[in-house]
């Protein structure tokens, strides 16, 4: 059926036949995107024009009368689930009951069909005074079109609008700038998000709309190449949402991503996202470039007057009345400053210096400009191919523009917007614009490097060779292009990379170590008993050196601050930093004694087990613990002393639990916590033995509980509750399994994303003295209490524990023996993991 087809249909039919037609139009599958979307508002502009005309007087409507659509209608941009942006226009003659009239047989039908509806009724000058009042009216109106009655009337409303709005861009563009970065900071950047709005995200339909109505100024204009293209692919991609969910959504949510690009003919919901993200970083870039050139004119045009005053009238300086000259400053070879920004110089040749884009690169960030646009374009056309492996000055350039901080993210994606980091780096092809489907990472793997550059620079007064920090860096993830352990595979690349911006053959193996072992400190700090020698000489092999150390101790902290607020906090640090401490030692020649439990304890610990011991029951500390100090709470077998403080972030409120060695302690406090709703975001089990004389060959060991806790809600309990629900479990006078089962039973589990499955397995090689359990989940409450009693129910003991919440993920290290005190053997231990992973999954 053709489009004339679907339209006579629609006229035929009326309301009912315009539904059916709509309908038979938005399942076709031979039409999509713009065609479907100019076919949807031709068809809707018929059936409008219908309702209009269908009045009983005369000539079918009032005199003076004109319905005119606005905003995204108006631009002949309807998706299927789009709103009718309406305004119904008239003189002042027309009766007011004839008018009502008119209204209610328009408005009335597109209700009944369920389409969503912006509607207003006004005069000429009162939808002027509207917009003069109203930005968002006013943006609105910039794309009125005509659709029924008084052609002559909406013609004049246009002209009248954009004359107003051209007149008063001074002072509308700086109010529609702050409007923009407003949006933008409360719904985040649409290239980087996993579930973006493709509407209001920064990057989105509204910049898109913006950079319109700033052209529409004639103050000034947004890059052309690729914008139509970006707005039109972000456009599809909602025409599909809209089809796939079947509601009014910008939402990109993850549930509908697979279906939506099935709807778009893509590969899979990884090609939906990175287009998504490659249109919107145009139109962001467009909105950079387009912003600053608005301020730049507006500043000009500000300063004319004064300027003039200044030279008595005449029309400027130079000559002709073409005002002043922009001063420019240089910044670098063949770079300067000028209004603002770097550009280069006059005697700049591209075509004849390989390492100026470089060179103008660093030079604006480390000024902290933004490298104009222009300049970019001509690097990017004119200048020839570096070296292979670069000159000495391309890699120093490379990590000045690393090393400047925040002002690197700016330079960086102008470059890319151009295509030139490609160009100097091929690799990174791979990992542009490419997703991380994981809710602890910010961003993209591409701008994920990037910040963890940024991260790092802030590093580098810590580390003997900041270079090798800030290109590790930036490459530290390059592997998650490729298929496998991105690790090893970022290993291989790095040591190209590496090599070809001319790094020595001793640099390039610290680079690629550094890469290979990104993960290692914090994995094994979070992960692992740092009081086992077995683990601190895995990590001494694996860095090689105290110089290597202390680059991946910068490179671990920076890269978790790049990754998210979830991935780094006061409290890890301080994990890491003593893992660094213990490994330092033992490069250094200094190795630990061959036991796991010789490890002072602090004389907090020790006091708490020797009460425990004393009054054979469980003992608690609770201290509100702040950044660099602890606040003192309550502690003592009793339960006394002052509440805790309020949780002051990061480190939230340390527990301390002291109890006299014996089964099921780590299930029985796991599941206290979980019954008074405490979330736990570290623990730590360990085995305390008694000062000499204080024991007895039956009882001489205390077990001593470290954990970082937050209420899910509300204020924390007190420590004499926690004590005696704790008792009460031991003592078995308080089913806990039972409790956490009753209060599940009694909330419904909320809807979201499936989890994967739970993963349970033993660390090879993990240690010497205990067999080491792995334990990678979706963290939940009772988690811990449950892992604790699965691995009672094996037989095991638990010598020790590393526990640690990374966002929604628990990862889980338990190192276990037999009851001989034995590691397990190998089918032994591989039962085990079997038994907890199955006692998870049920």
């Amino acid at each position: 059926m053709t489009s004339v087809d679907v339209r006579t249909e629609a006229e035929d039919s009326g309301p009912g036949g315009y539904a059916a037609a709509r309908l038979r139009l938005l399942h076709e599958e031979s039409r999509s995107g713009t065609p479907r979307r100019s076919a949807l508002a031709e068809l809707t502009d018929d059936w409008l024009a219908g309702l209009f005309a269908a009045g009983d007087g005369p000539e079918g409507v009032p005199r003076g009368a004109a319905l005119v659509a606005v905003g995204g209608y108006g631009r002949g941009e309807l998706s299927p689930r789009s709103d009718l942006d309406l305004l119904l226009l008239h003189d002042g003659s027309a009766d007011p009951k004839e008018l009502a009239a008119l209204a209610d047989r328009l408005w009335y039908p597109v209700w009944d069909l369920g389409l969503a509806l912006d509607h207003s009724v006004r005069t000429p000058a009162e939808a002027r005074k509207t917009a003069g009042d109203d930005l968002k009216v006013h943006l609105g109106l910039l794309d009125a079109r005509h659709l029924a009655g008084d052609l002559g009337m909406t013609a004049a409303l246009r002209t009248t609008v954009l004359a107003d709005w051209r007149n008063q861009a001074p002072k509308r563009l700086p109010e529609l700038r702050e409007l923009c970065e407003e949006r933008a900071e409360r719904q985040g950047e649409l290239s980087h998000l996993l579930e973006p709005d493709l509407k209001e995200a920064r990057g989105g339909l509204r910049d898109a709309t913006a950079l319109r109505a700033v052209a529409a100024s004639w103050l000034a204009d947004a890059p052309r190449e690729g914008l139509d293209e970006a707005r039109r692919r972000l456009l599809d991609v909602r025409d599909a949402l809209h089809l796939a969910t079947g509601r009014a959504t910008d939402r990109l949510a993850l549930q509908e991503q697979d279906q939506v690009a099935a709807e778009l003919g893509l590969l899979d919901a990884d090609t939906l996202l990175r287009q998504v993200y490659e249109a919107a970083r145009v139109v962001a870039y467009a909105g950079d470039v387009t912003w600053r050139e608005v301020g730049r004119v507006l500043r000009g045009r500000a300063a004319r007057p004064r300027l003039r005053a200044m030279l008595g009238g005449r029309g400027g300086v130079g000559g002709g009345g073409r005002g002043a000259v922009a001063e420019r400053s240089p910044l670098a070879e063949g770079v300067v400053e000028q209004d603002g920004e770097a550009v280069l110089a006059r005697a700049a040749r591209p075509e004849r210096d390989s390492v100026l884009p470089l060179r103008a690169a660093a030079a604006a960030a480390q000024a902290g400009l933004p490298l104009s646009r222009h300049a970019v374009r001509r690097l990017a056309t004119s200048s020839r191919p570096l070296a292979t492996p670069w000159p000495a000055e391309a890699r120093e350039q490379l990590v000045t523009l690393l090393g400047a901080g925040r002002p690197t993210v700016q330079v960086w994606e102008a470059l890319e917007a151009e295509g030139l980091i490609t160009r100097l780096l091929p690799d990174w092809e791979r990992v542009r614009c490419r997703p991380q489907r994981n809710a602890v990472h910010t961003w993209t793997v591409d701008r994920h490097l990037v910040e963890t550059a940024v991260r790092a620079a802030a590093l580098t007064r810590r580390v003997g060779r900041p270079d090798l920090l800030l290109v590790a860096a930036l490459l530290h993830d390059i592997g998650k292009g490729w298929p496998g352990d991105h690790s090893a595979a970022g290993e291989i690349i790095a040591r190209d990379v590496a090599a070809r911006i001319g790094f020595d053959a001793g640099d390039v193996a610290v680079v690629a170590r550094l890469v290979r072992h990104h993960l290692l400190l914090v994995e094994t700090a979070t992960r692992r008993d740092l009081d086992d020698p077995a683990t601190l000489r895995g990590v001494a092999e694996a860095v090689g050196s105290v110089g290597t150390l202390e680059l991946l101790h910068a490179l671990t902290e920076a890269d978790a601050l790049a990754t998210g607020p979830a991935a780094w906090s006061a409290w890890r640090g301080a994990l890491v930093a003593d893992l660094v401490k213990r490994v330092t030692a033992v490069l250094s020649g200094e190795a630990p004694e061959e036991t796991v439990e010789d490890a002072a304890p602090t004389a907090e610990q020790e006091r708490l087990a020797v009460e425990a011991f004393r009054t054979g029951g469980p003992v608690l500390s609770l201290r509100a613990r702040v950044e660099g100090s602890a606040s003192a709470g309550s502690t003592g077998s009793e339960g006394k002393g002052a509440e805790p403080e309020p949780e002051p972030e990061p480190l939230g409120v340390e527990l301390v639990v002291a109890v006299p060695e014996r089964p099921g302690v780590l299930s029985a406090v796991a599941g206290v916590l979980a019954l008074h709703r405490l979330a736990v975001r570290t623990a730590e089990l360990r085995e305390m033995t008694l000062p000499s004389g204080m024991g007895s060959p039956e009882r001489s060991s205390v077990l001593l509980l470290s954990w970082r806790v937050a209420a899910e809600y509300g204020s924390m309990p007190q420590a004499a509750r926690l004590r005696a629900d704790l008792v009460r479990v031991l003592d078995g006078s308080l089913d806990i399994a039972a409790r956490l089962a009753e209060r599940e039973a009694a909330y419904p589990r909320r809807r979201g994303t499936v989890a994967p499955p739970a993963r349970v397995t033993v660390a090879p090689a993990g240690s010497r003295l205990a067999t080491v359990i792995e334990v990678r989940a979706q963290d939940a409450p009772g988690l811990l209490h449950r892992i604790g009693r699965a691995l009672e129910a094996a037989g095991v003991v638990v010598r020790s524990a590393h526990v640690s919440t990374l966002g929604a993920n628990a990862v889980d290290a338990f190192y276990v023996t037999g009851v001989d005190g034995a590691p397990l053997a190998g089918e032994g231990a591989a039962g085990v993991a079997r038994g907890v992973e199955g006692a998870l999954r049920s």
